[in-house]
């Protein structure tokens, strides 16, 4: 496996979405740059082309919607995504707690219609907080979507946060293990080979997947990382030359 490839469209995929970033005058740096890995093992080697998914955490949309245009669609550079699903944006999400209970709709008529195709869905950790998520794996368990695979984005900050202060999710895996999942703790969420063993993982029972995948909230500057301000916060003066000597950006 070529890992150096994919690290390398990772650093690329963070250059360009720091520097549209910059020209739009907005910026949900955080939790943008904690999913960029998860982005690119999607999109590069588990994704097939009848497969679905579903960005549920879509104030982080501009790293999605600049990897669907390098792949010659036309999405629209957007905070918070509505439906175009001739662009690659399957439904409208925004509303937090929304995407995972659309995604499991979505799997259910999949397999009712008997259909081999997956729908993946990305959550943050803080729609764990929502009653709705709860919800959705039990309904997800009870019809057995084993054709429905769930990656919550456990970067441990929601808004300007952390989880531990604001309502903490102690023991996450057991909690989703009590919801009869099959459930995967990602130790780095920044390491392609961790990703790829998780997605390729294989289950004897018909349960819905999920993955647990621990990352970093700014993952890729080191002065941003692990600091609840950037979840929206707007780049200007000194803070722009700090991200792009971070990012080896000379332009």
């Amino acid at each position: 496996m070529n890992f150096k490839r994919l690290i390398n469209k990772s650093l690329s995929l963070r250059r360009e979405t720091f520097l549209a970033f910059i020209k739009k005058g907005e910026a949900h740096l955080g939790g943008s740059f904690s999913m960029i890995e998860i982005l690119i093992v999607l999109y590069e080697k588990i994704l097939r082309k009848i497969d679905v998914f579903v960005l549920s955490k879509s104030h982080a949309s501009f790293p999605l919607c600049i990897l669907l245009r390098e792949k010659g669609l036309k999405t629209k550079l957007t905070t918070h995504l509505e439906i175009d699903r001739k662009n690659g944006i399957n439904c409208t999400t925004g509303s937090l707690g929304h995407g995972l209970p659309i995604a499991t709709g979505m799997a259910y008529a999949i397999k009712k219609k008997k259909e081999k195709r997956n729908v993946y869905v990305l959550i943050s950790d803080g729609e764990c907080q929502e009653g709705t998520t709860w919800e959705s794996l039990l309904i997800a368990s009870k019809h057995e979507l084993d054709n429905l695979i769930i990656i919550i984005d456990y970067n441990k900050i929601q808004a300007l946060s952390k989880l531990k202060d604001a309502l903490p999710l102690n023991n996450l895996k057991k909690k989703i293990n009590a919801f009869n999942c099959n459930c995967i703790n990602v130790k780095d969420g920044h390491s392609i080979k961790d990703l790829l063993n998780a997605f390729n993982k294989k289950f004897k029972s018909k349960k819905p997947k999920v993955l647990i995948v621990n990352t970093v909230k700014g993952k890729g500057i080191k002065s941003f990382e692990n600091d609840p301000i950037w979840h929206a916060r707007q780049l200007k003066g000194k803070e722009i030359d700090i991200g792009k000597k971070a990012l080896g950006i000379f332009k």
